[in-house]
């Protein structure tokens, strides 16, 4: 079905970006129990299902799950990056009016539930281990590819407005003349209709909700989409080999990306792919741009890095072992 988010004027100045580390969580668990997600997640799947069948509250997640996700579980992030652990607490504080509410539009799921404030603190807790578990291990790689999503959008958001972020943002989010519609075009026939409710529209990457579009249906706050991410494909990929002795005299992560530059990237992109900080790629190019081992060429607020023939020359293996970028520097 088609939902309808209503933005006034004033609620269009409001749109803004975020990250949720306990929306990625309640994802997570989800693509687990093999109720969502998708096949480029399952190199952590596999990791995930043992670590998950010994959670003492996997009945209570599977119940919350399986199915249509009440809201509740998706506390909109007040600052563009929130702590898991505020999120946690956020989600402890719910008006317990609501989360009835959310309960009952489970049906027969929510049948055998506890009562609001019991049910809230046995599912943060159980979030609280799972987060800890399967999503803490990784999240380094996981914030890497958001803030490299971050960052583009940002982008097009100075340079183009709502209106180009929102054109870019899915194929499945229309916005039209002050209209924005998920999930289709709008046609005759039902439409699920959102009110921003004079708190505006937040905009958060994801992956584990990769590929879908996830609208909040009945928001407390602002109104909120969740989009994939871009860069999820390579997110499980172990890192490409690179010289240990190049790397014993550059570091890991220098030996790293030389060897990711052989195409041209951009410094979100070499985040994204090694699982380090944008303002770490950027200070390790500085030095390899200095030792004349890479290049930077500039095109309006982008740029792209390549390694130079020099570069190339020193990325040809010796035959030694693989070094991990994420554990050195």
């Amino acid at each position: 079905m088609p939902v309808e988010i209503r933005l006034s004027a004033a609620e269009v100045a409001r749109v803004r970006l975020a990250v949720s580390p306990l929306a990625e969580t309640v994802f997570g668990v989800r693509a687990a129990l093999g109720a969502g997600g998708h096949a480029v997640h399952l190199p952590w799947v596999r990791e995930a299902q043992p670590v998950l069948a010994a959670e003492p509250e996997l009945p209570l997640l599977r119940t919350l799950l399986e199915g249509c996700l009440p809201s509740f579980l998706f506390p909109v992030p007040e600052e563009r990056l929130p702590a898991f652990g505020g999120e946690l607490a956020d989600l402890r504080r719910t008006d317990p009016a609501y989360v009835t509410a959310e309960c009952a539009a489970l049906g027969a799921r929510a049948g055998g539930l506890p009562e609001p404030a019991v049910l809230l603190e046995r599912v943060a807790d159980a979030l609280a281990r799972c987060h800890a578990r399967l999503v803490a291990p990784h999240w380094g790689r996981m914030r890497a590819v958001l803030e490299a999503d971050l960052s583009r959008r940002a982008v097009t958001l100075v340079d183009s407005g709502v209106e180009g972020l929102l054109a870019q943002l899915h194929r499945d989010v229309v916005w039209r003349e002050g209209e924005l519609v998920v999930h289709g075009r709008r046609r005759a026939g039902a439409v699920w209709t959102v009110d921003a409710g004079g708190h505006g529209l937040v905009l958060m990457p994801s992956v584990f909700g990769w590929p879908d579009v996830v609208v909040d249906h009945s928001p407390r706050a602002a109104a909120s989409i969740r989009y994939p991410a871009s860069g999820v494909g390579l997110l499980w990929e172990r890192p490409r080999p690179t010289s240990a002795g190049l790397a014993a005299v550059l570091g890991r992560t220098r030996a790293a990306l030389l060897a990711e530059l052989g195409e041209p990237l951009s410094t979100p992109d070499l985040a994204a792919r090694l699982g380090v900080s944008a303002s770490a790629v950027s200070q390790h190019l500085g030095a390899l741009r200095g030792a004349g081992l890479v290049t930077t060429r500039r095109t309006g607020r982008s740029a792209v890095h390549l390694r130079t023939r020099t570069g190339t020359a020193l990325t040809a293996d010796d035959g030694a072992g693989p070094a991990d970028p994420a554990t050195g520097a």
